[in-house]
């Protein structure tokens, strides 16, 4: 049965696209080695651009979550649950 790839940690993966933007910066790789590290460098960036997506998408979700609960009834439903106790407010 074959291994199924070690997820690695967003800032390995962060630290490995710098490194290879320091490599391409520096100039001095014959053009072949410079090609497979720019495919390598934009794989990473779509990998970690998907999971900076992710975790936003999931922040917001909480923190929506929390303005739900916190958000006070409308106006209308206050006025439903008065006239359900026999118009009593309280």
């Amino acid at each position: 049965m074959p291994k199924s790839p070690k997820k690695v940690s967003f800032e390995k993966q962060l630290t490995e696209l710098e490194d290879i933007v320091a490599r391409l910066e520096d100039g001095s790789l014959p053009l072949e080695e410079s090609l497979q590290l720019f495919e390598k460098g934009i794989k990473l960036s779509r990998e970690l651009q998907s999971a900076l997506q992710s975790a936003s998408m999931k922040v917001t979700y909480l923190l929506e979550g929390e303005r739900i609960e916190e958000q006070p009834l409308p106006e209308s439903d206050r006025k439903d649950r008065t006239e359900e106790r026999g118009g009593r407010d309280s």
